[in-house]
């Protein structure tokens, strides 16, 4: 059995201009995210952290670097894997959050994004992944809609529950069993 600690990217700037970033929008963390993510960094010094995983973005890989240099773990050791990469928004990106909430309400998103059924499948083949390494204690480091769909997958919840589920705060932890 494996031991998960998935923390959500440090605040980005489209967090701050409320505007969706999925994996066409690659932002980087703010002064605040910074913060954040070195507080994570802190929370998961005793945690025995073997393996540090991030999806490709910009954000993700920030935080990243940022735990790992508070955990003493080589930056350059840090696995990225494009499956824990964010929701693809389609034409959402960079547009205000409140229209792509909106949609999703009222089950009207656009075909340009990806569905929450293609996302559970991605993140569970991420899971899937994981199961395989060595590693028994692994820092995960992805997003929002991402750590919706792995906390569905744990949860054991179907796909439609992704967005009933409250948002992760940035830089937060949840911490699972594989």
């Amino acid at each position: 059995m494996k031991t998960i600690f998935l923390v959500r990217h440090g605040e980005s700037e489209s967090n701050v201009a409320g505007l969706m970033s999925g994996t066409g929008k690659d932002v980087a963390i703010t002064v605040k995210g910074r913060g954040q993510a070195k507080k994570a960094g802190q929370e998961l010094k005793d945690k025995g952290i073997e393996l540090i995983v991030c999806s490709p973005l910009k954000r993700t890989q920030e935080t990243a670097s940022i735990i790992a240099v508070e955990l003493g773990y080589d930056v350059k050791q840090i696995v990225i894997n494009p499956l824990f990469t964010e929701r693809s928004y389609g034409i959402y990106e960079g547009g205000p959050m409140d229209e792509f909430y909106k949609d999703s309400d009222n089950n009207k998103v656009s075909e340009s994004a990806e569905t929450t059924e293609q996302m559970h499948k991605r993140l569970s083949e991420a899971l899937d992944w994981l199961k395989t390494l060595d590693a028994k204690t692994i820092l995960v480091v992805s997003h929002g809609g991402a750590s919706r769909a792995v906390r569905v997958i744990d949860q054991k919840l179907h796909h439609s529950h992704m967005y009933k589920l409250e948002n992760m705060q940035n830089a937060s932890i949840y911490e699972f069993r594989l």
